[in-house]
């Protein structure tokens, strides 16, 4: 049935923008899955394109469930009397609901991410005033939370950070840390392994 085909179609688009517009932000997560860093900030390009990606997928959902759960007129419903025995799973609403729920988790991965990275536990130790050093790293290719998360937690595995807060949209990743213990190249080191670029000024 013309119908279906439409509202299959724009299902698989949804799927593809979806994949698409959180390219960029799951693309970390694979890397450290993966144990490949250079990979994390192969697909920054994208993040430009990410709100209208997202608004796309939306869209193309929505007409697909318009396409599904708009009435009938008497020509379709004669028509899918004689389909009826011909429908399949990736026909039905389900099938839709599944693809929705999966466009829904793809988009709001960057606000669940954090659960992928591991946060080691530190001792409280007593430092120096005068060790502690904060320090500003200006950091390129962070698109999204995931990327932030990444870093602090890469960074949070070295010995002697007190504390790392990593900053996408300001493009910067704050650190402090007792310089006895750990070196501003090490940190930067920490930073490059996740696949960003640390400029130095």
């Amino acid at each position: 049935m013309k119908t279906g085909k439409i509202s299959n179609t724009a299902a698989y688009a949804g799927i593809l923008t979806a994949i698409a517009a959180s390219v960029c932000c799951i693309t970390p997560v694979l890397a450290l899955l993966a144990g490949t860093s250079g990979m994390a900030s192969m697909f920054a390009w994208t993040e430009p394109f990410r709100p209208y990606l997202m608004s796309f997928t939306i869209l193309v959902l929505a007409f697909a469930w318009y396409q599904k759960l708009k009435p009938k007129s008497k020509d379709e419903i004669d028509c899918a009397c004689e389909d009826d025995k011909k429908t399949t799973f990736m026909q039905s609403k389900k099938f839709l609901l599944f693809v929705t729920l999966f466009a829904g988790l793809m988009l709001a991965f960057p606000y669940y991410s954090g659960i992928f990275y591991t946060r080691p536990s530190k001792e409280v130790v007593y430092v120096q005033q005068d060790n502690i050093i904060e320090e500003t790293f200006i950091v390129e290719g962070m698109t999204c939370t995931g990327c932030e998360n990444h870093i602090e937690s890469e960074v949070n595995k070295l010995d002697g950070i007190l504390s790392v807060k990593a900053h996408y949209e300001k493009g910067n990743t704050v650190v402090k840390y007792d310089k006895t213990k750990v070196s501003k190249e090490e940190i930067e080191n920490a930073i490059s392994n996740t696949g960003y670029t640390v400029k130095r000024l």
